[in-house]
C-alpha cells in the first residue's frame, strides 16, 4: 500500500544563496523513499534577490516542486498560510524552512507518527532530539522566555512550539484554516492553538537539527521577540471575544506597532499570487 500522499511547503525570503541543494535534497530523498506522491511547494514572500529563477531551475529536473510567488511581502506566517490554502491537494500537508535545518528524514518520521495524531511537529527541547549545532546562547534564553509566556497564555503543554518542521492532516489544515491570521513568526502558536481549540490531537516528536548561519531571526533578534509577543497577545484575545471587542478602538494602535516594528500585520484580505 502507497504512502499517503504528501505536500509540503517551504516559505522563502531571498533564500537564492541557500535555497537550491535544501529542494534537491528534499526532492531526491522523497522521490527515492517515498512510495505515495510528494509535492514540494516554495512559496516565495515579497523576495528581492533571484530566489525565484533558482526554484524554477531545480524545478526543471523535478517535476515534483513547484512555487507561489507573491511580490509584495506577506511574512513568512502569511506564505504559510496562503500556502496551507493547498491542502486539499494532498492527505497530509507540512512545512519547513528553507534553510536545511532539518533534514528530509525528519519529515519522513513526523510522517511515520500521524496514525498517532492529526497533526505532529518536531521538537529540539525533547529527550532523544539530536542538535548538531545549537542556537546561540542569547538565542536559546529568549526562545525559553518566549516558551514561558506561550505556556502561561495557553497551556498547551508543547515544548518546542516554534520548531519549523510541522505535519498534519488535510482535515485538520482545512477546519483551522480561517483561524490562522498571524503572518510573522509567532504563527506557529496561532497554529497550534487553533487545532487545540478545534479538538485536534498534536504529538511532539524529536527532530534532528543544526542551527544554521544567516538566520533571519537572531539577526533581529529584539525586534522579532517584540513581534512575536504582540501577535501572541493578538491570538489570545481573539479566543476572548467579548473582551476583544473591547479592544476595537485601540486596533489602529496595534497596526502602528506593527508598522514601527517592520513586521507583517495579521492578515486579512486576498493577496495577489503568481501561481505555476
Amino acid at each position: 500500500m502507497p504512502d499517503p500522499s504528501l505536500l509540503l511547503l517551504i516559505p522563502a525570503y531571498n533564500e537564492e544563496a541557500r535555497i537550491e541543494p535544501v529542494l534537491r535534497l528534499y526532492a531526491d530523498f522523497f522521490q527515492r523513499n517515498y512510495s505515495g506522491p510528494f509535492h514540494l511547494v516554495v512559496v516565495l514572500n515579497g523576495c528581492r534577490d533571484n530566489t525565484l529563477a533558482v526554484v524554477r531551475r531545480v524545478a526543471q529536473d523535478f517535476p515534483s516542486i513547484t512555487w507561489l510567488n507573491f511580490p509584495a511581502p506577506i511574512g513568512k506566517g502569511g506564505a504559510l498560510i496562503e500556502g496551507l490554502k493547498l491542502a486539499d491537494r494532498s492527505e497530509l500537508i507540512g512545512y519547513v524552512d528553507a534553510d536545511g535545518a532539518t533534514g528530509p528524514q525528519a519529515v519522513l518520521e513526523l510522517a511515520r507518527h500521524l496514525g498517532q495524531a492529526d497533526c505532529v511537529i518536531g521538537s529540539r527541547w525533547l529527550p532523544g532530539s539530536v542538535l548538531h549545532k545549537a542556537q546561540p546562547k542569547l538565542r536559546q534564553f529568549v526562545s525559553r522566555g518566549f516558551h514561558t509566556i506561550v505556556e502561561l497564555l495557553f497551556w498547551m503543554h508543547i515544548k518546542d512550539t516554534q520548531c519549523p518542521c510541522k505535519l498534519m492532516r488535510r482535515e485538520a489544515a482545512e477546519k483551522i484554516h480561517s483561524s490562522l491570521r498571524i503572518a510573522d513568526l509567532a504563527f506557529d502558536v496561532n497554529l497550534l492553538v487553533a487545532l487545540k481549540y478545534a479538538g485536534f490531537r498534536v504529538v511532539e516528536v524529536p527532530i534532528e537539527w543544526t542551527d544554521q548561519i544567516g538566520s533571519k531571526v537572531s539577526s533581529a533578534l529584539f525586534r522579532s521577540s517584540l513581534t512575536m509577543f504582540l501577535s501572541v497577545v493578538r491570538v489570545r484575545l481573539i479566543y476572548w471575544p467579548r473582551f476583544y471587542r473591547l479592544l476595537r478602538p485601540l486596533r489602529p494602535l496595534e497596526t502602528w506597532i506593527y508598522k514601527k516594528l517592520r513586521a507583517p500585520q495579521p492578515l486579512a484580505g486576498p493577496k495577489t499570487v503568481e501561481r505555476k
